[in-house]
């Protein structure tokens, strides 16, 4: 299987777009991961629209942002919020020295 990564609007800063588009797409592949894609699918097929509804009004305010601080401290990545300032590091101390 192949994912292709679209780095939005790299000329305000392509490294934080690789790192912002590489990461978009773990997360929607862990968003994809933690759906009862059975569960609805069942409510769907049995016509209980109600209850579907329900249930994916719910999963809106599911853990998703702890399970991915979780997945990041792991992988000894830094979670949102703290990886920024290594970008903005780089962009001073490298890019800001490009011509």
């Amino acid at each position: 299987m192949n994912i292709a990564l679209d780095y939005f609007d790299a000329s305000i800063n392509r490294i934080s777009a690789w790192v912002t588009g590489y990461r978009n797409v773990q997360k929607a592949l862990l968003f994809a991961l933690l759906q009862p894609n059975e569960k609805l699918r069942n409510l769907q097929d049995s016509g209980d629209f109600t209850q579907l509804m329900v249930a994916q009004e719910e999963l809106k305010t599911a853990p998703f942002g702890e399970v991915w601080d979780e997945y990041c401290r792991q992988c000894g990545k830094p979670a949102d919020g703290e990886w920024y300032s290594e970008v903005a590091r780089y962009e001073k101390e490298v890019l800001s020295l490009r011509a």
